[in-house]
């Protein structure tokens, strides 16, 4: 089954006999089976229709149709295909498209695992907000049912003959840094023959909680795709690894540019133990038998291909840090904001060991180079001494390694995009810019080159409007390693680190390039 093939759109309504009409809701939703007509998608649509919302807790596993309004109504969308016979493919058919067909819901489930690790991550502290793709005030938010997960089973699908079923694998098999490749209906039931099905290739930022229950991807969704399906790819079959839960995050009112994915397999897992352990749900198992399939990434874990970062704490701020050898950490000023003893955490085997660091050198802030070099107290002998690279591709593929998003919580994040920008001032780089997502906490981190692993340059801001208010994840600045290596070089063989100082009487040139660093910017 193609993976455009798979999605749908899932529309909630109230019937014409009810006096005060709500507005239909909808969403994304994946076509678990074309046999049985099974459908699944995001539990939140479903949450004003609630009988009794005060039923729900965090440990309520399910809920049954008769959990909600009769007066409810569900369709689904989904594309015409047709045959390629030439190619033996399915596409999406253009012209006219199917009317909507009428579904029902046979059942809610809560996604345990997933719930338990979005609790312990997303804490009230740090301001997170999850957009959910309608404003509706009695949508259930956040914690309270992004977990929750809709089956449908739409009986215009089903024919009742052998036909395509959905392959899947387990979160398990994901690793940092895996393509990745998202499937959603932007807007939901709006303009479906425009926006249906529509593609979007990322990688796995970073994965958390029990069996990887929750992934973050900097694939691109917008609203609308939530319950649409994350894919990854064994040859040229793609195999459903997730369900879209929040297209859009916020932190602290800071778009962070990833989406919010909740692994499939324990999805499934939970729908199962439900059937199992209500009688009258026990009808539901004959329409889930859907095959797993055996995978194992053919991709090596980022940690071992690309740099390492650490986290630098300054007092109450804190930010990423590169680490250059075992005794030295390349980061921002800022990050290290005029302290002379810091603590660097360092991520080692599902923990982090703490180190404490002395500020060599941090340049003036008058200097358009925001860098600082911090020393060790104690090495850290396991540090991969990283590749610096001197030459820059414009459009070629990287990858910024770093403790933005997650911050602290689950080892550093890794984002895809592509090297954008190169500025040069006399033939020379002084500044690069890229498409990867960069969010707050980022700052000091590693720009890789995502063929060689290489360290191309050090993260040191995104872009923000202050004007607006709005902070642009994926437009951001790094400071070139080139600028940076000849005094890396002189520094390791004379440990002076007044070496460093050239950065904080540059030419002007170089200071206009950086004018947009300085509190009177726009940005």
């Amino acid at each position: 089954m193609s993976v455009e093939r798979t999605c749908c759109v899932v529309t909630v309504s109230e019937n014409s006999c009810s006096s005060k009409l709500r507005s239909p809701l909808s969403c994304s939703g994946v076509i678990l089976s074309d046999q049985s007509g099974i459908v699944l998608c995001s539990g939140l649509l479903f949450s004003p229709f609630l009988i009794d919302k005060e039923r729900i807790s965090p440990n309520l596993t399910a809920l049954q149709a008769n959990n909600f309004s009769n007066n409810m109504q569900v369709s689904i969308h989904h594309a015409a295909m047709t045959a390629d016979k030439c190619r033996s493919k399915l596409s999406i058919k253009n012209g006219p498209q199917r009317p909507p067909q009428n579904a029902e819901l046979l059942m809610m489930v809560n996604c345990m695992e997933f719930q338990k690790t979005f609790q312990s991550i997303f804490i009230e502290a740090e301001k997170w907000n999850f957009y959910s793709g309608d404003e509706d005030a009695d949508i259930l938010f956040d914690s309270i049912f992004l977990s929750w997960f809709a089956v449908l089973r739409m009986p215009g699908l089903a024919t009742g003959t052998q036909s395509d079923t959905l392959p899947w694998v387990k979160s398990t098999s994901l690793i940092k840094g895996h393509s990745v490749l998202a499937c959603g209906s932007p807007f939901g039931s709006f303009c479906p023959d425009i926006f249906m099905s529509t593609l979007s290739k990322g990688i796995v930022s970073n994965l958390a909680g029990e069996e990887n229950a929750l992934i973050l991807t900097d694939a691109r969704c917008l609203p609308g795709t939530e319950g649409g399906g994350l894919f990854v790819s064994n040859g040229d079959t793609p195999h459903l690894v997730g369900l879209i839960t929040s297209p859009l995050c916020w932190k602290s009112n800071e778009w962070i540019g990833l989406a919010l994915v909740c692994s499939f397999h324990l999805i499934l897992r939970n729908v199962l133990q439900a059937v199992t352990s209500h009688q009258s749900l026990r009808e539901i198992s004959a329409f889930m038998d859907i095959p797993q399939v055996s995978f194992s990434a053919n991709q090596k874990p980022a940690n071992e291909k690309y740099p390492m970062v650490a986290v630098v704490e300054s007092g109450q701020l804190w930010g990423s840090g590169i680490l250059l050898n075992p005794n030295i950490v390349l980061t921002c000023r800022h990050v290290v904001n005029g302290k002379t003893l810091l603590q660097v955490r360092v991520s080692a085997r599902e923990r982090f060991l703490t180190v404490t660091g002395r500020v060599l050198y941090s340049s003036k802030t008058s200097s358009p180079y925001d860098v600082a070099v911090v020393q060790l107290q104690e090495p850290y002998s396991d540090v991969v001494v990283p590749k610096l690279a001197t030459s820059y591709h414009l459009g070629e593929d990287v990858v910024v390694l770093s403790y933005g998003a997650l911050g602290k919580t689950c080892g550093p994040s890794v984002t895809s995009g592509i090297l954008s920008r190169v500025i040069t001032q006399k033939n020379k780089p002084v500044m690069l810019q890229t498409t990867c997502a960069v969010q707050c906490g980022a700052s000091g981190g590693a720009v890789i080159r995502a063929s060689t692993g290489e360290l191309i340059g050090i993260v040191s801001s995104n872009t923000r409007d202050f004007a607006a208010k709005i902070t642009y994840p994926h437009l951001n600045f790094s400071i070139p390693l080139s600028v940076l290596e000849p005094l890396l070089g002189r520094f390791d063989q004379t440990g002076d680190a007044s070496v460093f100082q050239v950065l904080d009487s540059v030419e002007d040139e170089v200071r206009r390039v950086w004018r947009l660093q300085i509190p009177q910017s726009k940005l």
